[in-house]
């Protein structure tokens, strides 16, 4: 089977009624879990993107807490799925500001896990990649939202 391209697609979806729009999203949503989170963002949280900001930022704090710090092996486990699951959430957005305000936090919670993160090769890779991803997410906001969130960064690489 040759999967339909976007616009196949969207051609396609403008002939059916909203019932059936209804029952393929619902469906949709059965399939796969992305699926369900993708569309409970875009129903209920995109247009309150600053509460979805902190929501996301409480469930990085719970994570943040859980962490086994005794070894930089499950240290550096945790902080990956952290971010794959943030990364996640970043997509469903789809915003630049929210992404670098997200990207912002998991990187000054990073900082604060102690023993430090600089003392393992990893784990300091895995935040300066973060940095960088900040950067260029800032080059591609407005002028005065890239000074903002730049003074941020400055801040947090200060600490």
């Amino acid at each position: 089977m040759k999967t339909a391209t976007i616009t196949e697609l969207k051609k396609e979806l403008k002939y059916y009624e909203k019932e059936d729009l209804m029952q393929l999203c619902l469906r949709l949503a059965k399939f796969k879990k992305d699926n369900k989170d993708l569309l409970t963002y875009l129903i209920f949280e995109a247009n309150n993107e600053e509460q979805y900001i902190r929501s996301i930022q409480e469930w990085m704090l719970e994570q943040f807490e859980a962490i086994n710090v005794k070894s930089f092996y499950y240290t550096k486990k945790s902080c990956r799925k952290i971010l794959r699951d943030l990364r996640k959430y970043i997509r469903y957005s789809s915003k630049k500001a929210t992404e670098v305000e997200l990207l912002l936090f998991y990187c000054t919670q990073l900082k604060k896990i102690r023993p430090s993160i600089f003392k393992s090769v990893q784990l300091g890779n895995l935040y300066e990649r973060q940095i960088l991803n900040i950067q260029k997410a800032i080059a591609k906001l407005h002028e005065d939202l890239q000074f903002d969130y730049e003074e941020e960064l400055d801040y947090l690489e200060s600490l």
